[in-house]
């Protein structure tokens, strides 16, 4: 007899393969409040979408594991997971590299007025080349401001370091290993003033929603560039907007939004100084086969009562 799964997004086949044959899965959208299959349910397979509470929990009195594919888990109440003895487990360090490359991607394309220039030179436009066009920013010898220096953050800086730029950094607190990545610790507020480049590589916690708000835009230079490969919601985005419309800073780059996808009719979607893409942070084929490898490990550890080999409680 298989088990029961529940999955809040369609995972790929290569995936599914991973579970045994007689195993039962149900899509989270297709269970509305009291479906009896929710008492069905053994393991909980989660992408972060919605957000599960305690009383999301209630409702499957045989849930052994809550295992996560990526490594934020501000979408699981944490606490009331450990209260009622279910492990959640999450896939952190093996898409370290990938999502540091994406931050250097947005940082580009914004910085470099990519995204423009690709539509400018599909259109009809475009008939001789003029070099007085689309004129965009240094980054090589430019100071970069990483928020959150974690494992990300300093891959992050490790790709810096490629392109001599000056890195200053800011966490809760300083990371003594900092030197090994020529980053220098500063105060946000300092990080925000000095940065031409600023990333936000940080978790989603009640410190950091909406860290970027109308005051952080409004200090950094009007020449500078956000980079956000965090949480959407760590950044005001009616204040983004603002910052961007007026020229409080030169443009951002986002891989993720609050809501995600943003509104269609989103002010910010119609901004040329905004380069936007669909969470793409970890979207290389080996990285999210290393995660789903992980993701499925976790699980099925949690169901024979076993040691998560990523956990977070």
């Amino acid at each position: 007899m298989g088990i029961h799964i529940l999955l809040d997004v369609a995972l790929p086949d290569s995936v599914m393969a991973l579970f045994d044959a007689g195993d039962e899965f149900h899509m989270l959208d297709d269970l509305a409040d009291g479906d009896p299959r929710w008492r069905l349910v053994d393991a909980y397979l989660t992408y972060g979408h919605p957000p599960t509470d305690g009383e999301v929990m209630d409702r499957m009195p045989n849930l052994k594991v809550i295992s996560n594919f990526g490594v934020g888990v501000d979408h699981i109440d944490t606490e009331a997971a450990c209260e009622r003895g279910i492990p959640v487990g999450n896939t952190p360090h093996m898409l370290d590299g990938a999502t540091a490359d994406m931050t250097f991607t947005l940082l580009m394309a914004a910085a470099r007025r990519v995204v423009v220039g690709d539509r400018f030179a599909r259109s009809p436009g475009f008939t001789h080349y003029d070099p007085s066009i689309l004129h965009g920013y240094e980054v090589h010898g430019s100071t970069i401001g990483i928020i959150g220096m974690g494992s990300i953050g300093k891959q992050v800086a490790r790709r810096a370091n490629g392109f001599d730029m000056e890195i200053v950094y800011h966490n809760r607190k300083p990371d003594p290993d900092d030197h090994f990545y020529r980053a220098r610790y500063v105060s946000l507020e300092s990080l925000l003033e000095v940065s031409d480049f600023v990333t936000l590589n940080c978790p989603l916690t009640e410190e950091t929603r909406e860290l970027i708000d109308e005051a952080a835009l409004r200090r950094m230079k009007k020449t500078a560039i956000l980079i956000n490969l965090a949480r959407g919601a760590v950044v005001d985005h009616d204040a983004l907007h603002i910052a961007l419309s007026n020229g409080w800073i030169a443009a951002a780059a986002l891989d993720v939004t609050e809501p995600e996808p943003l509104p269609r009719d989103h002010p910010l979607l119609r901004l040329d100084n905004l380069v936007i893409a669909p969470h793409l942070g970890s979207a290389t084929t080996r990285t999210r086969d290393a995660m789903a490898r992980r993701t499925v490990e976790n699980l099925k550890a949690g169901l024979a009562g076993r040691p998560l080999a990523s956990f977070v409680v």
